[in-house]
Parts: C-alpha cells; structure tokens; sequence
C-alpha cells in the first residue's frame, strides 16, 4: 500500500521526467507537494537575466504539474525554516530531494535534515561526486585519468514516475521579472537539445568560433536541470568525434563539481598552493572597464557586452576575457569568477571556479602559467571576418576585418572612414598586450619562487 503523502523538493532539477526524486516520491506515495523555495540572498546575487530565466522555468513546471491537478508551491524565505513547516502542514514524514554539491547547498541540506528526514537521489550529474574513482580508491585529481574512468563507468536505469496527486497550493507569487532570454521549461529544452543534434558533427570543428551558431546553448538547461544530463549524452551518443567531444564536456561538468565537492575551498582558494601569494593589482578602474566592455580590445569587449546584453558569453570568448582580466591586467581571479557568476544564465559554482582557475593557471588541470592569450590573434583566428565583434560592438561596424580584430594599428583615413575615434568613439587599448604578458610572467614566478623559498 502507497504512503500518503511526500515533498519533492525542486532546486536545481526543474523538470520531471528523467528526476530520480521525483520518481521516487511518486512510485512510493499517492500525493505529492511539489516544493521551491526561493532563497532571498540567491535572488538577490544573481542577475535579472538569470533571474527571469529562473522565473520561467519555475513558471514552465508550474504549468506541467497543472496537469496533475496540481501547482509547483512557491515558498520565499530560509529552507531550514520552509521545508520544516511545509512537511508539518502537509503530514509529510519525508522530503525527497535530488542532490546538490556546492558548499552553500550541502549547508542549507544539513540544516533542514536537523529537523526532516530527506531522501536524496543523484540527479544533477551523469556520475555524482565520489562515483569516479582511482585503483587505489580516490577521487581522480586530475581531469584525463578521471575521463578515462567516466567514460566506460556504469550507470543505473532511467527513473520512471508513477501517478500521483499533487497538491493544489501555490504558495507565494514570483517577483516580477523582464521576459526570459528564450523559451523555457523542460520541453523547450528537450526541443534545443534537439535541434543541437541535427548538426552536432560540426561541433569539433566549428564550436570555437563566436561567429557561428555552432555550440549546443544547453548549458544553462543544465544548470537549472530543465534537462538530465544523462539524457544529453545518452541522445547524443559517441559515434563521431563531434559528439564525443560534447560528451566530454559533459565529463567536464561532473569533474569540477566533484573537485568543488572534495575540495569546497577552491571556490575561493588556489588549489595550487604556490599560487596563493600572487601579487593581484588593486585596479577598480581596470576591473570597471573590463566589466563594461571599454577595454580597447574588440574581443573582449565583444563578449562582456554580450554577456551584459545575453548573460552570456561564447566559451572561446570566456576564456580570452577571463585571461585578459587575469593576464593582461593582473586582477585576481576571484573578482571575475564572482563577475561571471551573478551576470550568467548558465553561472554554475563549480563549472564557472574550475575553469576560472584553469585560465589563472592556479587549478587541478591548471593552463600552465606562462600560457596567456593574445587577444588579437584569437580574434582573427576565430572571429576571422569580425562579424562577432561587429555584433556587440556597434561602433565598429564600419570596419572590416582585419583592421576590426586591433583598430589602434589601423592608419586614420580608414579609422576616419569608418566614423571612428579611438579614445572618443572607442576606447584605444587599455594595455600593451607584450608588456603586460611579461608583466604577468613575471608575477607568476615571483609567486613560485617565493613558495618554494
């Protein structure tokens, strides 16, 4: 005989087929309250775009479990007092849930088990933290031995719901918001992912440049859990080299979130202790010209307007932004990750750390130090006609490549042609790239000398 009644409680699993939780609640108990509580201090933190795409999704899942006879119940406060009070009004002795790994998540979990019992589900990864382990039984610290292992690692049965009531309350209203980036909930995402798929073998060899539509865009559906990523590797298979380099990241995924799970501090701690004494510049102006896109640098002014604009960013642009703000300008690392994270719709914790850290060269599979990206000869090579650049940098558009990929070597009657003036209509480069990449050298050995000292 079927328990009555239960709490799923939704967090960064917005969807309900493929939810272990989900499933698992409805194959034991013929009543469900299906549950979000909506953290004041996460809202605040994030962004309006991700806090529109937010609304959408919890809106989306709203609308599917009408079909149930149901509504999502919105609750706004602190989940250790939330969940608590819900399971008492509704008789619930249990809560499921599906797990979450970064150190604010595992806290708050902790405290709401003080006083309810939740049973947790793997539902945010294709292999949870601690399931990909060395011979000698270890997490894998770096990233090639621990896809080697995730690759051919098992995994369990699809989970199938069963039919259940849910309860009618909807709780408390969102906060008003501007209108998502795109469509939301658990369809819509299934609908990109497979759109994707109709031209995923180009992916190897088209997926750096910013000009082409030629990533998957299912990252953010995957940070909210509109889709499971076992879905997206099971669909997309391994029978080309495009789709196996998809799957990878994919891999990539649930590397860093097991190293932001085995080593909670690299969120804002080196994980490479000879970098820990870097000597970061205090610049606010420098960080303030990065953060608005007036660098001098198309590139990276193209990409952190398009995250202003789209809340988010290209992943080849990410990492020559990131690099230039850490590199060329030799700002710690840190204030970029937290930059990011507030302004992306896809602004994962341990996603956006890990490979923060790689770019700084400070992490597990750390960019060697010396490595530092010239963003002008990665604007021709994979911006080659401008066309990204001319996209999100409005006053550039009358000039053409190359000219666009570094304005400031551009003789004046083309710049004069084309309507602009560096310093007045665009900005003339901040730093000289040379210097600053010796700067930066220099910087890192200083560190490493004064470690091993």
């Amino acid at each position: 005989m079927l328990a009555m009644s239960t709490i799923v409680w939704f967090r960064r699993d917005l969807r309900l087929a493929d939810n272990p939780a989900w499933s698992a609640a409805t194959d034991q108990h013929d009543a469900v309250t299906a549950l979000f509580v909506l953290e004041p201090k996460l809202w605040r933190s994030a962004a309006s775009m991700r806090r529109a795409l937010l609304r959408g999704h919890l809106q989306a899942l709203d609308e599917q479990l009408r079909g149930f006879g149901g509504r999502l119940r919105i609750e706004i406060g602190e989940p250790a007092k939330i969940v608590p009070a819900v399971a008492g009004e509704t008789g619930a002795s249990t809560v499921f849930v599906n797990a979450d790994y970064s150190p604010h998540s595992i806290a708050r979990d902790a405290a709401v088990a003080e006083t309810v019992h939740l049973e947790s589900f793997a539902g945010l990864a294709v292999h949870a933290p601690g399931e990909i382990l060395t011979a000698a039984g270890t997490p894998p610290r770096v990233f090639t031995p621990y896809w080697k292992r995730w690759k051919d690692h098992p995994w369990g049965l699809w989970p199938a719901a069963g039919d259940v009531s849910v309860a009618a309350e909807p709780g408390a209203d969102l906060p008003d918001e501007e209108t998502p980036p795109f469509e939301c909930g658990e369809a819509a995402a299934r609908d990109r992912l497979h759109s994707f798929l109709e031209r995923v073998d180009d992916y190897t060899a088209t997926r750096d440049r910013p000009d082409l539509d030629a990533t998957s865009r299912l990252s953010s559906d995957l940070h909210f859990g509109t889709l499971d990523p076992r879905r997206v590797r099971h669909e997309t298979g391994e029978t080309t080299q495009s789709r196996i380099g998809l799957v990878r990241q994919l891999c990539w995924r649930d590397f860093y979130l097991q190293v932001l799970w085995q080593h909670p501090r690299s969120l804002d701690l080196e994980f490479r202790p000879e970098y820990r004494g870097m000597p970061w510049r205090n610049d606010d102006a420098g960080f303030a010209a990065w953060a608005a896109g007036t660098t001098g640098y198309p590139i990276v002014d193209a990409g952190m307007r398009q995250l202003r604009e789209e809340g988010y960013i290209h992943n080849r642009v990410r990492m020559i932004a990131a690099s230039f703000l850490v590199k060329d300008l030799l700002i710690d690392w840190r204030l970029g990750e937290r930059w990011f994270r507030r302004h992306l719709v896809d602004g994962d914790i341990a996603q956006n750390a890990g490979n923060w850290q790689w770019v700084a060269g400070t992490g597990t599979d750390a960019a060697p130090y010396f490595r530092v990206f010239n963003p002008v000869s990665q604007s021709r090579k994979f911006d080659p006609d401008g066309r990204y650049i001319h996209r999100y940098v409005p006053e550039l558009r009358e000039l053409e490549a190359p000219g666009v990929h570094a304005p400031w070597k551009v003789g004046p009657l083309e710049l004069a042609s084309a309507g602009i003036t560096l310093g007045e209509t665009y900005p003339e480069p901040m730093v000289d790239h040379a210097m600053a990449r010796k700067r930066a050298i220099a910087a890192y050995e200083a560190a490493r000398g004064a470690s091993n000292g």
